[in-house]
Order: structure tokens, then C-alpha cells, then sequence
């Protein structure tokens, strides 16, 4: 869950949090990220938040966000 006394914003702390399920093969490559209503359900955050978030996770290159198709894990980069 997001740290609602944590100086770092929501949409900070959630990216970390999917990024974390990233790396352990939670959320597998290739696959798609939850919806965003299911996001938001889960770690109890707004729309916004969760749109922040992935926005965040595209510009770590972790995810990749296809038009009318959703929000995909990318591969993995192995050790580089």
C-alpha cells in the first residue's frame, strides 16, 4: 500500500511498488499490467494517481502502453 505519512508522492510510491512485482516475476513480461480500475481497487489511490504511475514505469522503460490494446511489461533487459 501507498504511505500516505511518506514525503515521496502516491504516484512515485505505487510505480516503485509495480516495479517491485516487475522484478520478481510477479508481473510477467509481455503480459499485461492489471486495469487501471483494478489499481486503483488495490492500493486504494485515484485515477490520476495510477495514470501518473504508468506514465512513470514508460519512462523507466518497464512498461510499454499500446493504443486500444492496454499496458504491457516489457521484456526483460537482463543484467545491463
Amino acid at each position: 500500500m501507498v504511505d500516505q505519512f511518506s514525503p515521496a508522492p502516491f504516484y512515485v510510491q505505487l510505480a516503485d511498488l509495480i516495479a517491485k512485482r516487475i522484478e520478481s516475476g510477479e508481473l510477467q513480461p509481455l503480459r499485461p499490467l492489471p486495469s487501471e480500475l483494478r489499481l486503483q481497487q488495490e492500493y486504494g489511490v485515484a485515477r490520476g494517481t495510477v495514470r501518473a504511475a504508468i506514465a512513470l514505469l514508460r519512462e523507466r522503460g518497464l512498461v510499454m502502453t499500446m493504443p486500444q490494446r492496454g499496458t504491457y511489461v516489457t521484456e526483460s533487459r537482463g543484467d545491463a
